[in-house]
């Protein structure tokens, strides 16, 4: 058997499962890693240990560290484009088969590929939000302002390890300097959920809303490890909803699911697309 007619009957067995639709998609990391963002826990992932929303706000050298790093991320994070993966859903949506995508990558690489119904159930690495006047500004604005803050300080390394928040493996930070909120001199936070921090119910509320428009769930490129996107899986299961997980390895998520597909997200998307 080829390898394109192995892809062809997984997209077959997915398809049987979700039906006609429409279908609700939850998105993880594993969806972006063939646009150059490597996931947390896939089965090559090097350990990590993202930042807590506690060390962030209560320690200032944790707040400088994580700037600095995130400061060379970002540059890295968006040049990113969309792959074949993202540019399938947009067709499915298109055709009106999809009730919408809750996504916890923070990329935005779905809204950048054409989604219309995208859900950033994580928040946006392009953000920026003040902890006390929660005003929210564009990254790319803070991102001139700390480059005048430090103008020695390069973005420019290469092969850099970049993690799926934007966090970037550099090593010294010392006398990176740190810019607050230039209205109420606030503590800036990247507008994303961090660990130990809670998703906004309004937000929440609105995932349930989607998938309680749709006819069964498909989970790409999540190893649904949290609660915030294993809860979803969970909700579709009680509503009788057919649940298919897409993702290399287990998930958190195997015991509700109705079918198990251990392979790439790109291939199987853009067959189930073209079908």
């Amino acid at each position: 058997m080829t390898e394109s007619t192995e892809v062809g009957e997984l997209a077959a067995q997915v398809r049987a499962v979700l039906g006609d639709g429409p279908t609700a998609v939850l998105t993880g990391a594993g969806l972006s890693t063939d646009s150059g963002i490597p996931d947390y826990r896939g089965p090559d992932s090097p350990p990590r240990q993202p930042m807590t929303y506690q060390q962030f706000v209560g320690d200032a050298s944790f707040r400088r560290h994580y700037w600095a790093r995130n400061h060379v991320g970002w540059h890295h994070m968006r040049a990113a484009r969309p792959n074949p993966g993202h540019r399938a859903l947009v067709a499915l949506e298109r055709r009106g088969q999809l009730t919408g995508v809750i996504t916890q990558n923070v990329d935005t690489l779905h809204e950048v590929a054409g989604s219309h119904r995208t859900i950033d159930l994580h928040g946006r690495y392009d953000r920026v939000i003040c902890l006390s006047c929660r005003q929210v500004t564009r990254r790319a604005e803070l991102a001139d302002r700390l480059r005048t803050l430090n103008p020695d300080f390069s973005t420019a390394v290469p092969e850099i390890e970049i993690a799926p928040d934007a966090d970037a493996a550099v090593g010294s930070t010392e006398g990176f300097r740190v810019a607050d909120c230039v209205d109420c001199a606030g503590i800036l936070k990247p507008d994303i959920v961090y660990f130990g921090e809670n998703v906004p119910k309004a937000r929440v509320a609105r995932c349930y809303a989607t998938i309680d428009a749709a006819d069964a769930l498909l989970v790409a490129g999540s190893s649904l490890t949290v609660w915030s996107g294993l809860r979803f899986v969970k909700y579709a299961a009680r509503q009788g909803k057919p649940v298919v997980l897409l993702n290399r390895g287990p998930t958190r998520g195997d015991p509700w699911a109705t079918l198990r597909i251990d392979a790439g997200c790109s291939p199987v998307l853009t067959a189930l697309a073209a079908g």
